[in-house]
């Protein structure tokens, strides 16, 4: 063993908790909303369809936010574009919670998206990069991470609301968290003599090639606009089928609870191709069963509708493990995560924001549970070709000529900022050395 490596292991053990952490604020500012989302609209004076664009307004912009993340960290070190990106949250919650009209609400809450669209799609490629042959536990803690924010957003904001007299206390106070995790990505240290110049962005363009990628791409659209149309409205949909706002609100951190167990346990099943499909076929089946039993009995057993939909929502672990074995490189995995996170939060968000629309003109919720049932139709397809056994890259390269992922035979695995660099090395096969 040499000198070098209980540092090399005390650093790569801060990144992981830096993972970790920033995984835990990647929906807070997001599922807070629902609960209170009544609250926001009678505070704010704005209509039904407005409050629909409160809803899709952070997908849009993990969509369009999240594109600049490859080539931020191509040129900046990981660890400052994410404690850029955390402290770019803190003040957009801040700002947001102070609002007193509409616009400014707005503007505060795409400031705190920054981290969520940075943190969502760098944080694949860095797990790549960092543990290649421990994707799945990483996956599954940072996914769990997630899946716990959101869950304490969910069912924390309507108490905070209660408690304060106010919904803006109940934005405000996921601003803490933000700022712990910014903290800890700037105490991991700069490493000497690495350059930037090894850390090269694959040309996302190319991965039009790839129908695999574009596969990805609309399972991750899909299940994602599962998520944020229960996420901005089955909160508000129970309350108006008859339920107490604290009903509502704990009926949501329910689903949201269900999933992390399975968050944690998702991903080490996903890394065995054996298991992929079956797994699809269960999630399927839960999202049917849940939303029409929540469409045609909202009131009789909501527990047992949300706990199903929360078990299909399951989906979201899985895309984010399938985006790390379809990629040979951390480059090309970055890429991907880019390019699938980028276009399908585009997909996403046309559902929270057309639910909103067509319940303001029909005054009924009819067209959530059409939009939804369609998009499972589609997550079947789009999941059973995203299964298949093979890497964008070798799709790419046959259709591209000259394509080539960086880094694809010998690939020096640069550091977010410890010291000294850990590295591994990517074989040819796409497999990594262990031990």
């Amino acid at each position: 063993m040499t000198s070098t490596a209980p540092s090399r292991r005390r650093g790569l053990a801060l990144i992981a908790v830096a993972i970790v952490l920033t995984a835990l604020n990647l929906r807070t500012a997001v599922t807070s909303v629902g609960p209170v989302l009544e609250e926001i609209e009678d505070g704010l004076g704005i209509s039904s369809g407005l409050a629909g664009v409160i809803t899709t307004m952070p997908v849009l912009c993990f969509a369009l936010i999240g594109f600049t993340g490859p080539a931020l960290s191509a040129h900046y070190r990981d660890a400052h574009v994410l404690a850029g990106a955390l402290v770019a949250m803190t003040g957009g919650l801040a700002l947001r919670s102070a609002a007193g009209g509409f616009p400014l609400f707005l503007t505060g809450t795409a400031l705190a998206m920054v981290g969520g669209a940075l943190g969502n799609v760098l944080l694949p490629g860095l797990v790549k990069r960092y543990f290649p042959t421990r994707t799945g536990p990483l996956v599954g803690a940072y996914s769990t991470a997630m899946g716990l924010g959101a869950t304490l957003g969910a069912v924390g904001s309507q108490p905070l609301a209660d408690a304060t007299g106010s919904w803006r206390w109940a934005l405000v106070v996921w601003a803490v968290p933000a700022l712990v995790a910014a903290g800890v990505w700037l105490a991991l240290p700069a490493s000497p003599g690495v350059s930037r110049d090894s850390h090269t962005a694959v040309r996302m363009r190319a991965l039009v090639h790839s129908p695999t990628a574009l596969a990805l791409t609309a399972f991750f659209g899909v299940q994602a606009l599962q998520a944020y149309v229960v996420i901005g409205w089955s909160a508000q949909y129970l309350r108006d089928s008859g339920m107490s706002a604290a009903t509502a609100g704990l009926l949501l951190g329910l689903n949201s609870l269900v999933g992390l167990p399975l968050s944690a346990v998702i991903p080490s099943l996903v890394v065995r191709p054996p298991l992929q499909r079956p797994l699809l076929a269960v999630f399927v089946a839960c999202y049917v069963a849940g939303w029409v039993g929540l469409w045609t009995a909202p009131t009789t057993v909501p527990w047992l509708w949300m706990t199903l939909i929360a078990v299909g929502m399951g989906t979201f672990s899985m895309v984010l493990t399938l985006i790390g074995l379809r990629a040979r490189t951390p480059e090309t995995v970055a890429a991907l995560s880019t390019v699938s996170q980028g276009w399908g939060y585009v997909i996403a968000g046309a559902g929270p924001l057309l639910v909103g629309v067509l319940r303001g003109v029909t005054g009924s919720y009819t067209g959530m549970f059409v939009i939804v049932l369609t998009g499972v139709a589609v997550l079947s397809v789009a999941g059973w070709v995203a299964t298949r056994q093979t890497f964008v890259d070798d799709e790419v390269e046959r259709s591209v000529p000259g394509w080539s992922p960086a880094g694809r035979c010998s690939d020096v695995l640069e550091t977010a900022g410890v010291e000294p660099p850990a590295s591994a090395q990517v074989t040819p096969d796409g497999g990594s050395p262990r031990g």
